[in-house]
């Protein structure tokens, strides 16, 4: 395990979330950071990514509005905050880091770092 995911847990629809993603090494020596979603039954989707450079973010359609990807500088950590959570965002979430010269970075393949994950459960 290369990354480590926190801040998941159970909360009722409406509620918001934050998570985190520590792993200062792995962090440094990537140009990106993207959050991940898998769902019982699903494969893993990209929800959200920054470039790490510049600040760019992109998101997925289902994340736009409600997630925000950020990251402080002086912790080396990165987060993903969620509001107005429903049922579907319920799964584990990942965060990976990579480096890549494709943007967005918003498949999996792009990353070469990968943490552990984090539960969100939504009732």
């Amino acid at each position: 395990v290369q990354l480590v995911e926190s801040g998941g847990g159970s909360v009722q629809a409406g509620g918001s979330l934050r998570l985190s993603c520590k792993g200062s090494e792995y962090i440094s020596s990537s140009n990106c950071v993207g959050w991940f979603r898998q769902a019982p039954g699903q494969e893993r989707e990209g929800v959200a990514a920054i470039y790490i450079g510049g600040g760019i973010t992109h998101y997925a359609d289902s994340a736009k509005g409600r997630f925000t990807i950020s990251r402080d500088k002086d912790r080396n950590t990165m987060y993903l905050e969620i509001l107005a959570l429903s049922p579907e965002d319920t799964g584990v979430y990942f965060c990976a880091a990579g480096t890549t010269r494709q943007w967005p970075a918003r498949y999996a393949y792009q990353y070469k770092f990968w943490g552990q994950g984090t539960q969100v459960t939504v009732s």
